[in-house]
């Protein structure tokens, strides 16, 4: 199943409530803000707090 990406105009981060991105190459939806990743399984979006993976800072 996959994601639809009209979901990114109704959900946001469950920590800052800002404006998510979608990564289409790891299936995962990301908060810059935080800078946290949240999966997506099968479609759907896992948008809870202890779930999300901190992304690594890239040089």
């Amino acid at each position: 199943m996959a994601f639809d990406k009209k979901l990114l105009d109704i959900v946001a981060c469950p920590v800052c409530k800002g404006k998510l991105e979608f990564d289409k190459e790891a299936q995962q939806l990301i908060c810059k803000f935080d800078k946290i990743a949240y999966p997506i399984n099968d479609g759907i979006p896992v948008l809870l707090e202890n779930r999300a993976i901190p992304l690594v800072a890239q040089d």
